[in-house]
Parts: C-alpha cells; structure tokens; sequence
C-alpha cells in the first residue's frame, strides 16, 4: 500500500513539474496577446512588444509574466516620438489565472517596471502628446466588450526602477527631468481606503527659457500617503522629505477634481539650524556637513491652498528666513558672519500673474567685506518686473578661505559693486532699453588667475564698468598675460537680454596691445592617461601610449560684437607682426576681419576675409595683398606659402601679390586644410636672385643641364598661379637666361610630389666644344642661329627630385642639322664648279695663238674631277668631322654622369 502510494505521489509530483515547465510555453502567446489588446484597445499610437514570458518558479507559487521592450511610439502631430518606453515589466498573479476563459479579467496581485523611460511633449500649440485615448473608443463598445477587461488590479505592492522622466514645453520653454526615479509602494488597492506606504528617490533638473534653476537635484520622500478611493482625496500622513541634505516635513491632503486639484498642503524644515541652507546645496559643492559649526538659524516654511486648474493656483506663502547666522568650516581659515536671509513668494488671488517675490534682504559679511542685496519681482507670468539693489565688496581670494568651493586654480583680486537697476521684460526683448534704469558701477582690481594649461597667470590690474540706462560701458580693462598686454575699452547694448532671455551678446570694443604673444593666450595640449584594456578572460592588456587631448574651436554663438584692433606688435609662433591694426566682427559663429594691416617680411600684409565654425567643419575665405615682402622670408616662415611654392625659399628679392584663398581648416588647430583648399596668386617677383645650391632640385638640373647658370636666372616675371584639389597649378611662362629662353609648366600637389616641363630653346654653341668644332665648319651667320630644343621632364619630390632630359637626342639631332647644313654647301660648290668646268669643256674657254691658229687640247693631262665625285667628298669629310664631334661630346656627357 505504501509503496502504491508513493507511486502515485511521484507520478503526481513530476505531473506537476512537467506541468510547470510546460505552462509557460502553452500561455505565452495569450498572455502576449493580452499585453498588446490591453494597450491597442485603449491608445492611438503604434505599440510594440519585444518579448513575453512566464515563469512559475520565480515568485512560486504566482505566475510571474515579464515583458520586456515594451514601446508606445505618438502618432501625428508627434509621429515618431516615444512617449514610453519600458525596458522590463513583470505582473505577478495566482497561477489560476492563467486558466480564465476569453473575457474574463486576469487579477493583477503586484507589478514592477524597470530601466524605464516617459517623455511628456507640448507643442507651441499646446498639443500634448500624451493625449493618445481612443477617441469614441467606449461609445463603440458593446455592453459585454466594455464589461470585459484583460487585466483587474487587485495589487498589493509595485515597484518602479531607474525610471526617467522628460517634459518639456515647448510654449514656455520649460524642462523638467526627473532621472534615476526609484520608487515602491505596499498597500491594499482592493480596499476602498489603504495607507499606501512609500519610499521616492530621483535627481531633477529644471529648466526655464535656457536658465537653469535647478540641475541634478537630489530629492527623497518617505511618506504613508493615506488614500480615500471614493473621494479621491490623497492624504500627507508620516512623512520625510529630502531636497539635497535639508529635510521637510508635509502635511495635508490633495484631492482629485473634474476641474483640477483642490490642494491644502503645509511644509517646514525638520530642523532650524543655518545646516538647512547649506543642505541645499549638492554636497559635492558644500562638502561634508559634519565639518561645519553653525549659528543661528535657516527656516523654509509654506502653505498652498486652493484649487489648481488650467485657469487658477492656489493661494500660496513660501518664505525663507535667516537672521544674523553664520558657519565655519573646521578645516578653513575664515567664517562667513552676519548672514541674513529675508525672502518670501507669495500668491494672494489665486491667479498666477500676480505672484510676486520679494527678496527684502541678503547679506553677509567675509572678514571685512560686505556684501548686501535685495530685490523685488512683480507680475511674474506676464511681463516680469524687476527692482534691484546690489552693493558690497569681495575680496576673491577669501572665498576658497570661508567655503569649500573646489577651484582647478586659486583666485586672487577685489570686486566692489554698487549698482541699481529697474526693468522689465518685454522691454528686454524687444530692445526698448530706454525703458531700462540702471545707475552704478562694478569693479575688479588685482584679479589674478591662471587657467590649466597656460604657462602663465591673466592678470587684471584694472576693470572698470559702469551701468547707465541707454548700455553698459566698459571704461578701463588693462590686463597681462605672459609677456602680452591688452588695453580694451567699449559697450555692451543688450546685457540683460543676453543675462535674462539668452540673447547674443552686442557690443563695440577697442582694443590696444604694445606686444601680443599669440602662444600666450592658448592652452596647451593636455595628455590623457590611458586606460588599460580587458581582455575576454579578464586579464589587463598592456596599456596604450598616452593621448594627447584638444578640443575643436567653437566661435560663440552668442557673440555680435565689432572690435576694433591696434597693435605695436604681435607674436604668433615664428612671425613677428609690427603695426597691426584693422576690424573684427564677431557674429553669427563667424570672424569677418575688415581692413587689416600690418608689417612684416620687410613689407607689407593687408588682407580682408571670414571665418566661420557654424558648420559641422570650419570653414575660411580670405583675401591677401602682399607688397614688398622679402621672398625668401615669406616662402620659409608662412606654411602656407611654402606649400604653394616650396622653390621660392631659395629666392632673394621682393614679392608683390594679390592672394585670394577659401577652404576648410582644422577643428582643433584652426589651420588650413591644404586638400581642401582653392584660389589663386597673382602677382610679381622683383630685384631677385637665387641661391641654386640651397635647393635639391636647382642642383640636380644643374648637374643635368650644364650649359644653364640657374643662379643667374631673371625671375622679374609676373606669375599666375591657381590651386585646387590639393594642387598647385603655374600657367605657363617663360624666363631668359642670357639667349637661352626657357617655357615653364606644370603642377605639384601640397605633398610636395611635382610634374613640372621645362622647354629650353639652347643656342647650339652652349653645348661644348666639340660641338663648336662643328659650328666652326659654318659660317658665323649660320653658326649663330643654329639653336637645339631642349626638354626637361621634373619628377618625384621637392626634396627628392627626378629629372629626366631629351639631350643625347637632341645633339644627335643637332649633328644631323649640321651635317646636312654642310653636305648641301658641298654639294652646291660642286654643283656650282662643275657647271663652270662643262662649260670649259664644251668651248667656253678655248686657247687661242697669237698667230691665229688653234692649239689643241692636251689630251694627256688628267680630267678634271667629274661633279659627283666632288659631291661625294664633300659627305664624307662632313660625316666624319661630325661623328668625331658626336663621339667627344657623348663621352664627356657618360663620364658626368
């Protein structure tokens, strides 16, 4: 028997175990099924499911499902933004539930979210895009299709982790994000009252209208919130509340409406201690509470009653309160003393626009300096008004002694300020700045500061503004950085729209410098440490060799301002500028440079042009007028000319010449990107001499062109030259040496690689002397214009030439030319004494006695030569007197080379 019934029982058992691992895959396509019906029945957007699963081991003896990728993507006017994404959901219910028929609603005891993400859009309109309910959805519904619910809560507890949460209106230009949201509540939602027991954690950050109010905050709520179901009425009970380190306590309730929140809610700080207002700041800037001593006290109190709807707040009081409180930190040398703190934001009407703040004090006081301020806002949502008061003094260096503000580098000098100022906004906007008064002054004097990366410290021994109702008048900033010095003296027209609307920062300066070192204004590059690298197994590769670091140049967006320059002289790496003076427009993420002069080379730059970082690659187009600048100078020392004629170091005298260029520049360094850049250079070389042994490629022409003195060339010749493509491209020209003449072509890129043709037209008495053993058998008329085509081909590299030349050829050429010259005066003097002998012959010539009788020719004497005889010596002696020439000179042109 006991054996039948343990039989029975492990057949039973693994029926069972079976089972449990069957179920999951027999409901998983239901259960996916229901997750998408639940949300498609309810929405007008597109949703999507990554995956479903189900588990009854995890939560046994529940069914736990998960889905995960989770997606509900807006449709227009939204049409491709996410509103919700969930990287996990898990629904945890009675396994009993799995076996409910089609219209029966599956119980839900527990649910939880994970690595979620909610964003919350309003258009300029005032569309949202979380209004995607079905539209008619219910009314289209049978009476059994609405009776029917895929999912019933019965829950008990839910949890939601490292969720993030994006708004953003688009109207008022506010954004709100709440990141890292962790958050669980355990309560009976089946009861019609619960006291749901919750613990909320998250960072929130704040925007308005590009300002920052708030960034990274960190808040914390423990709170048993007791809830009325019926009523809709949400109750504060137990409760602590967080904002950074300073702690809340809430009371009240928030109950829900058909036309809002009727809201009644009080808040005060836990404790009194002055600690409060340090808490509320992150403690990464205010360090460790623990090591502050305190006295006197910091209070936050509230009250919010009324009702909040699309048309009204509540009634509202929040006030802020210190009275002659201060601190020291242990381990810092000074306390900050006599702070008071009197603020209060208050709403009497309940409608929005008539919140006001008053700020009726702020003061403290840093050794002997200080500092005291208030203001007052008034019609805070329409056209804010603003009343302000400032006066104090602060003396830098004694910040970092009172408070632990973590500085890269200390900083030095004394600010005084004493201003007044009364506005508002539209007339910000729109630029009425008649409508703004200012009246006072801010100063700065011994402000000394040295950023990272700069070998030396800027010191400003002098500043000096002052605020008038039309602008902002900088009257003296005299500073000093390394070996440079800056005078700067201007306005700024829009400060407040720039300070309170973000908008671009006009103004005109004059700036004057005796010497400015460019070098002394830029950061070196940084070198980061690498980080070593895992391999699979875990084990740490050898870590690569250091980095070094820069960021690209941004020209500021917010920038509109026109300076006008004046410089004894400027330093940028090896160029030394003297006299420098023109214009700069600074707008629209672009320098536009009007005007410029200065001197340098021994002559002189003028030049106009733009540069512009608004695009993704920064981009430059300019004009140059060079006069007079020594050329070999400017070819060695500017990069840039050197590129475009790497040959011209070599030349001594003056060039004269209109540069037009435009192309890309690098990011980081903001030089020219050579492949990208186009123009061209018109211009003229004067009183000019060449150093030919400087120069690899003038020395391998020479060693293959003896008969030229490339030393001794003319160049004062106009040149064009374009550039295109990474190539340099010189129209054709052409240049004397002595009576030889030379047409030059050809291109080379800005690697240095060439394909230059030199075409030489050489007087054939420049190419030795066995070749004028050959002239001398010509006349002298002849000889003289006797000239041989030369061609020279330039290959390979400005540092590595190749040249190649058609001389052999073109003296065999010039052999031939000779020898024709030659057996056709030979042939024509024989042809021409031939004639006279036929003549003879033939009776021209007879020999006549004196007696008058006829002497007989001497028929035993030799015949004169016939005509083709006499021809044919001639081609001889001129073939071998030629040859022998040819021969002479091939072997002294092998033993050159």
């Amino acid at each position: 028997m006991v054996k039948k019934i343990l039989k029975w029982t492990g057949i039973v058992l693994l029926v069972l175990i079976i089972a449990l691992f069957t179920l999951p895959f027999l409901f998983k396509d239901k259960i996916k099924e229901l997750v998408i019906k639940a949300v498609n029945e309810q929405v007008d957007a597109t949703v999507a499911v990554g995956d479903v699963s189900l588990s009854l081991f995890s939560h046994f003896p529940k069914a736990s499902v998960s889905v995960e990728k989770l997606s509900v993507i807006n449709k227009a006017p939204f049409a491709g933004d996410t509103l919700v994404y969930m990287g996990e959901i898990n629904l945890n219910m009675s396994i009993k539930e799995l076996f409910k028929g089609d219209g029966e609603a599956m119980q839900l005891e527990s649910f939880s979210t994970k690595d979620g993400v909610v964003n919350i859009l309003f258009d300029k309109d005032g569309r949202g895009n979380f209004d995607i309910a079905l539209k008619n959805a219910e009314e289209n519904k049978t009476e059994e299709e609405k009776a029917s619910k895929p999912f019933a809560l019965t829950i008990q507890e839910y949890k939601v982790e490292n969720l993030k949460f994006r708004y953003y209106d688009e109207r008022s230009k506010m954004r709100v994000v709440i990141d890292s949201l962790n958050h669980n509540g355990v309560g009976n939602f089946a009861a019609n009252k619960l006291d749901l027991d919750t613990h909320t954690d998250a960072t929130l950050t704040l925007d308005m209208d590009k300002v920052n109010y708030m960034r990274a905050v960190k808040l914390k709520l423990d709170a048993i919130l007791g809830m009325d179901m019926d009523k809709s009425i949400y109750t504060f009970k137990e409760n602590k509340a967080f904002i950074n380190q300073m702690g809340l306590k809430f009371g009240g309730s928030v109950g829900l409406l058909e036309a809002g929140q009727q809201i009644d809610i009080t808040f005060e700080t836990l404790e009194t201690s002055f600690k409060n207002f340090l808490a509320l700041v992150p403690e990464s800037y205010s360090g460790s509470l623990a090591d502050v001593t305190t006295n006197g006290n910091f209070t936050v109190k509230g009250r919010a009653n009324g009702l909040y709807s699309e048309t009204t707040v509540p009634k509202f009081n929040i006030e802020f309160a210190s009275n002659n409180a201060s601190f020291k930190y242990k381990s810092l040398p000074k306390a900050v003393e006599n702070i008071f703190i009197d603020t209060k934001i208050i709403n009497e009407s309940g409608v929005l626009n008539d919140t006001y703040v008053n700020i009726d004090k702020f003061a403290f006081r840093i050794d002997q300096d200080v500092f005291d301020a208030n203001a007052h806002i008034r019609n805070v949502a329409d056209n804010p008004l603003v009343d302000a008061k400032l006066k104090g003094t602060v003396n830098l260096g004694n910040v970092t002694k009172a408070y632990p503000v973590q500085l890269d580098v200390p900083l030095s000098g004394i600010l005084k300020a004493d201003v007044e100022t009364k506005f508002d906004m539209k007339s910000v906007e729109t630029g009425a700045y008649e409508k703004i008064q200012n009246n006072g002054s801010i100063s700065l004097s011994g402000f000394n500061y040295k950023p990272d990366g700069f070998k030396s410290p800027f010191v400003i021994s002098q500043a000096n503004v002052a605020f008038n109702p039309s602008r902002i008048t900088l009257s003296k900033f005299d500073a000093k950085t390394g070996s440079s010095d800056i005078a700067i003296t201007g306005s700024l027209d829009n400060f407040y729209g720039f300070v309170f609307k973000n908008q671009n920062l006009q103004g005109n300066f004059a700036m004057n410098s005796n010497k400015l070192v460019v070098q002394d204004f830029m950061a070196a590059e940084t070198t980061a440490a690498a980080k070593p690298a895992v391999t699979a197994e875990g084990e740490a590769k050898p870590a690569a060799k250091p980095a070094t670091t820069s960021d690209a140049v941004k020209i500021p967006a917010f920038l509109d301002c026109t300076i006008t320059a004046n410089a004894k002289s400027v330093v940028y790496d090896n160029l030394n500028l003297t006299n420098v003076q023109g214009k700069m427009i600074i707008k629209d993420e672009a320098v536009a440079l009007q005007n410029v002069k200065t001197n340098i080379f021994g002559g002189a730059i003028g030049f106009a042009g733009n540069v512009s970082t608004k695009g993704k690659v920064p981009t430059f187009e300019m004009g140059l007028d060079l006069s007079s600048l020594d050329i070999t100078q400017s070819f060695t020392q500017l990069d840039m000319l050197k590129s475009i004629a790497p040959i011209a170091g070599v030349i001594a005298g003056k060039l004269n010449a209109d540069v037009k260029l435009k192309g890309n520049l690098d990011a980081k360094e903001m030089t020219p990107d050579l492949k990208t850049l186009t123009g061209s250079l018109l211009g003229g070389l004067a009183g000019t001499s060449i150093n030919a042994n400087e120069s690899k490629l003038l020395s391998t022409l020479q060693s293959n062109l003896k008969f030229v003195d490339f030393s001794k060339i003319n160049l004062n010749k106009n040149l064009k030259i374009g550039f295109e493509d990474g190539k340099v491209r010189i129209e054709p020209f052409e240049l004397k040496y002595q009576d030889i003449s030379v047409k030059i072509d050809g291109t080379h890129g800005f690697d240095q690689t060439m394909s230059y043709n030199l075409a030489f037209d050489v007087p054939a008495k420049y190419l030795g002397s066995d070749i004028s053993k050959l002239l001398a058998t010509l006349k002298p008329a002849d000889a003289n214009n006797l000239s041989v085509p030369i061609n020279a081909v330039l290959g390979g590299t400005f540092k590595s030439p190749k040249v190649t030349t058609d001389l052999k050829q073109s003296v065999t050429t010039l052999t031939n030319q000779i020898v024709q010259q030659q057996k056709d005066k030979y042939v024509d003097k024989a042809k021409a004494k031939g004639e006279e002998l036929l003549g003879n012959l033939l009776g021209g010539n007879k020999n006549n006695n004196t007696n008058g009788t006829t002497t007989p020719a001497d028929t035993t004497k030799a015949a004169a030569p016939k005509g083709e005889e006499l021809k044919q010596q001639a081609k001889d002696k001129a073939k071998e007197a030629a040859a022998e020439a040819a021969r002479n000179l091939f072997k002294k042109q092998d033993k050159k080379e």
